[in-house]
């Protein structure tokens, strides 16, 4: 598999969003079976303990799973945060998380109280990482800020070949924040567009294949999620090929404002898009 993209999070995981239940078990268990070795859930997801069950019944040692779970905006309070790791921890069946994050920004609540209280968490030793998701050039940059560079290493967002996030990218990678692309299939939509067409066939792969493939190629990690098991093989499924200059260039010509994802009083106000300039 390769390497992972800032030394610490595997580049390709398996997100579980809306996976419930037995088949969030199931779906887990095939994706650690297949070889995935990061696994993406949140609080808010209600699976918690099904990923946990799964991890365990996997019988690979815990240090070899990269878990990634995500705190809900209503427990950022001092007090609630570190109540809810301990729940989290609780139903995960575990000791550690290796990667927190905020999952959304909450403007009720000061930043600085949340970011406290993430940070004494990690200093607990129940997590190893720590980061946020959804944010925005502006509130990383307060994040940083406040927490000081090299404290929060990632920022998961919505990522895929027809919403540009340029902006968001390179600052945070100016900050030393590595990211995750969430929804990078763009819910299935990939697989009607005509160039992603031509070069998955150039390739023999699908057309999800070559979206996965051109994240990575970024260096941006990618977290796919399918309640179908075949899908969740094939996503994993693009480790033997690469595309060209020419073919990154025609996907990131692609990029527009197709943003899918964008919940009414929990979205913040998202950076303006800008032009992808042929080159």
């Amino acid at each position: 598999m390769s390497t992972p993209a800032d030394g610490i999070i595997p580049i390709l995981g398996c997100g579980t969003y809306q996976l419930n239940g037995d088949k969030a078990v199931t779906m887990v268990t095939h994706a650690l079976r297949t070889g995935y070795r990061h696994i993406d859930t949140a609080q808010v997801y209600d699976n918690e303990a099904e990923v946990g069950q799964a991890i365990l019944s996997s019988a690979l040692p815990r240090a070899h799973v990269f878990l990634t779970t995500k705190v809900w905006p209503d427990r950022f309070g001092r007090r609630e945060l570190p109540r809810s790791v301990d729940e989290s921890l609780s139903k995960l069946n575990t000791n550690y998380i290796d990667l927190l994050l905020l999952h959304w920004p909450n403007p009720k609540i000061p930043l600085e109280e949340t970011l406290d209280a993430l940070v004494e968490v990690k200093q607990t030793g129940k997590v190893r990482h720590i980061g946020v998701s959804n944010f925005t050039t502006d509130l990383m940059e307060q994040a940083i800020e406040i927490c000081g560079e090299g404290v929060l290493i990632n920022n998961q967002v919505e990522y895929h070949p027809f919403l540009n996030q340029e902006v968001v990218i390179r600052k945070a990678h100016e900050l030393g924040m590595s990211v995750t692309a969430y929804r990078p299939i763009a819910k299935g939509q990939v697989l009607k567009n005509d160039t992603m067409t031509q070069i998955a066939g150039h390739h023999n792969k699908s057309e999800a294949q070559v979206a996965l493939r051109w994240i990575i190629q970024q260096g941006i990690i990618a977290i796919p999620r399918s309640s179908k098991a075949d899908h969740i093989s094939e996503n994993f499924d693009i480790f033997d090929f690469e595309l060209s200059q020419k073919e990154m260039e025609a996907i990131g010509c692609l990029r527009g404002d197709k943003r899918l994802v964008s919940p009414s009083g929990l979205a913040p106000d998202w950076d303006r898009t800008e032009p992808v300039l042929s080159r």
